[in-house]
């Protein structure tokens, strides 16, 4: 996952941010109690909300301060428990480690030597994590080995790629929403979530993924001149928000709404706004800074 699905906190209550701030804190004891200290490294944005998601509209509630090394002169509030804590840590170290793998591939024998290693280091927790989560890691790997052979093969067909890549998100729904009509909302949100997260991804790569010859889904489909073709990105994007929107209109988030409404109709356009202007990376670090000092305050 990468880091795009957030939140803006300053357009939260501080109720509700302290709220979003404890499930994220709760995520992050959450993946240390179950696979290590290591793997907090790997907690962001995307892996937080998914835990909201999951959450079955609990939670949120049953917090305490804590203190961690991410913060050593301050406690925030943390989740203690919640239903989606636990099933969203296994899913993201799969997650994690299948894209590491993914990244190995990518990088070749020498430059992908820092992937393997990060791999290695993260494969008994992934064991766990698969263990716990079997078909949802023989999902993931499956989806994966098929975006990787269209991405093998330079595909031009966006559709098919993106769609590789967004079944693999909508497979974290399965088993854990109940209700048949809940669970086909959700994994539509989730569906419809990675696919917006693999266009705006692909966006984002665009200059790099030129400089090292590697492929780009929107450099193939646009026989490169994707550049060119913002407008045609931008409403692909658009619309991939809109059903995103959709089929969460059709799930009740409980104490969660205001957070879901929060990152569907506040999150997602502002970072595709600055994903495709290309000011994303200094959004990152801006937000960072600006986070940090609301977070502070809402201690």
């Amino acid at each position: 996952m990468f880091g795009y699905v957030r939140p803006v906190l300053n357009r939260l209550s501080e109720d509700d941010r302290a709220a979003y701030q404890s499930a994220y804190c709760g995520l992050c004891r959450a993946m240390g109690r179950r696979y290590g200290w290591m793997a907090r490294f790997t907690l962001n944005y995307d892996f937080a909300f998914l835990a909201i998601l999951l959450s079955g509209g609990q939670g949120g509630g049953n917090t305490c301060a804590a203190r961690c090394p991410a913060h050593p002169l301050r406690a925030p509030r943390t989740c203690l428990c919640g239903p989606g804590l636990d099933v969203a840590a296994d899913e993201s170290m799969v997650l994690t480690y299948h894209k590491l793998t993914d990244d190995v591939y990518d990088h070749g024998l020498l430059t992908g030597l820092p992937y393997r290693l990060v791999r290695l280091l993260f494969r008994r927790p992934y064991r766990r994590a698969a263990r716990a989560r079997p078909d949802f890691d023989r999902q993931v790997r499956d989806g994966l080995e098929r975006l990787r052979r269209l991405e093998g093969a330079a595909s031009p067909e966006l559709d098919r790629v993106a769609d590789a890549f967004a079944g693999i998100l909508a497979c974290a729904a399965q088993g854990q929403v109940d209700g048949a009509g809940d669970r086909r909302a959700m994994e539509q949100l989730l569906y419809h979530l990675g696919r917006w997260i693999y266009l705006a991804d692909a966006w984002d790569d665009l200059e790099q993924d030129a400089r090292r010859g590697r492929y780009n889904p929107l450099e193939a489909r646009f026989a490169g001149r994707a550049k060119q073709e913002r407008a045609y990105v931008e409403t692909t994007l658009t619309h991939s928000v809109r059903l995103v929107a959709a089929a969460a209109n059709l799930i009740s988030f409980g104490r969660w709404t205001p957070v879901v409404e929060n990152v569907v109709y506040a999150g997602l356009p502002a970072v595709q706004g600055a994903v495709l202007d290309g000011r994303w990376n200094e959004m990152r670090a801006t937000r960072r800074i600006r986070e940090k000092q609301i977070n502070e305050r809402s201690v």
